[in-house]
């Protein structure tokens, strides 16, 4: 597309392109933003170094014209969107990017493969932080997708309410507190399984998390206690009945006096699963495959569509796509979250162009990159705990109804002004 807009020489129309989901994936009543803070650093990164234009030239894959043109490639643009954190909805105007067709259509795949694989997380994690109902979860996802993106999963779990993540660099790059078990490989190292405990609690103290499911569970909890004492921090469970499993670990441990001793459960946990084990006595879960597969759904869905730009004398355009099931809303948008009595009540969307509708709200769209600069309160550890700060305060607006973890229509509807 770049080297035929050079070639027609339209490739320097001023133009607006818009991110956004045209539905929730499964029925889910609402979507979390997440990925924001990666994806502007990622622009304000993207080159062209003399490795890829001798690929391009090589394999004669655009002219010579377009690799002179990509020589010198940055984003000199505009971006506004949602904060990260945000709820969404089908066509919230979740990014949009403002430049010349030419600077602006590059960022479609690096745009969605960001924010379609950190939203799928951050909207899976904040169901299971709502079936967890305030307990704490923990990221444990790294080996069930690939590295890169686990240190981003991780970064969308947390803004999503996820306490800790087991990927030390997420930990490193954005802030997010870590944690960490043993494994099952730990304990059939050792010659005996109290051995195995009694060379952790040596190395990281009694407050650390024994694993108590390698062999025998009540021998194993009973062992726990001997080794650490009564101020052994937590036991672990990753196997078996877990509701049945819980509440009779959690009778041995006050037996034997270790009443203040958490109980963290495991084992390919999902949003249900965790609700399902809401009346028993867990303190807190460690959540895999589902989280960093968005729990069914690893993609959200969103799409990067050219919605305005400016014709030959200058003046904007707007353009949309008519094409059944795949119809887009032309024009510079921006929305509202209308709100009555601090409840969200719809999605309302409105041109640019126009005044702003006079109702209740919260503004949605704010600035992210100008002049292809980022916003620095956006960015790296400090901007994902905002991200979870906000991600927070959006969750207080919604209904209760979008805390339901059954199968049901967006809890707001959107609304076309």
């Amino acid at each position: 597309m770049l080297d035929a807009a050079i070639g027609s020489g339209r490739h320097e129309r001023q133009c607006v392109f818009e991110v956004f989901a045209r539905r929730l994936p499964d029925s889910r009543r609402y979507g979390i933003v997440a990925g924001t803070g990666r994806l502007l650093e990622l622009i304000a990164e993207f080159r062209f170094g003399d490795d890829e234009l001798s690929f391009l030239s090589r394999n004669a894959i655009v002219s010579p014209a377009t690799i002179e043109w990509l020589a010198n490639y940055r984003f000199t643009g505009d971006i506004s969107g949602y904060r990260e954190g945000d709820a969404y909805f089908p066509g919230s105007p979740l990014l949009t990017v403002e430049g010349s067709f030419a600077e602006a259509v590059l960022l479609e795949t690096v745009a969605l493969s960001v924010l379609n694989y950190d939203s799928a997380v951050a909207s899976a994690a904040a169901r299971m932080v709502s079936a967890a109902d305030a307990r704490p979860l923990a990221e444990m996802g790294s080996r069930r997708t690939g590295e890169r993106s686990a240190v981003a999963s991780a970064r969308a779990a947390y803004i999503a309410g996820f306490s800790a993540t087991s990927n030390l660099e997420a930990g490193r790059s954005w802030g997010v507190p870590t944690m960490g078990t043993a494994a099952h490989s730990f304990t059939l190292l050792h010659d005996t399984e109290e051995e195995a405990f009694q060379a952790q609690v040596a190395a990281l103290g009694p407050s650390t998390t024994l694993l108590v499911d390698t062999y025998d569970v009540e021998n194993a909890v009973a062992l726990a206690v001997k080794v650490a004492g009564t101020e052994l921090g937590a036991v672990r469970i990753d196997s078996g009945d877990l509701a049945t499993q819980v509440a009779s670990v959690r009778a041995q441990l006050d037996s034997l006096g270790a009443t203040k001793t958490r109980i963290t459960v495991t084992n390919d946990l999902d949003e249900h699963a965790i609700a399902a084990l809401r009346a028993a006595p867990v303190d807190s879960f460690g959540v895999g495959t589902s989280v960093v597969t968005g729990s069914g759904h690893p993609a959200a869905g969103m799409v990067y569509k050219l919605v305005a730009h400016h014709n030959d004398a200058g003046e904007w355009v707007s353009v949309a796509k008519k094409s059944a099931a795949k119809a887009t809303v032309g024009g510079h948008k921006a929305a509202i979250r209308t709100m009555q009595n601090g409840v969200a009540t719809s999605e309302l969307i409105f041109q640019t162009q126009d005044a702003r509708p006079e109702v209740e709200g919260r503004e949605l769209n704010v600035p992210l990159m100008t002049a292809g600069a980022a916003d620095a309160q956006w960015l790296g550890a400090s901007g994902t705990t905002a991200a979870r700060d906000h991600r927070e305060q959006a969750m207080a607006e919604l209904p209760q109804t979008a805390f339901r973890l059954s199968r049901g229509e967006p809890v707001l509807p959107t609304v076309y002004r």
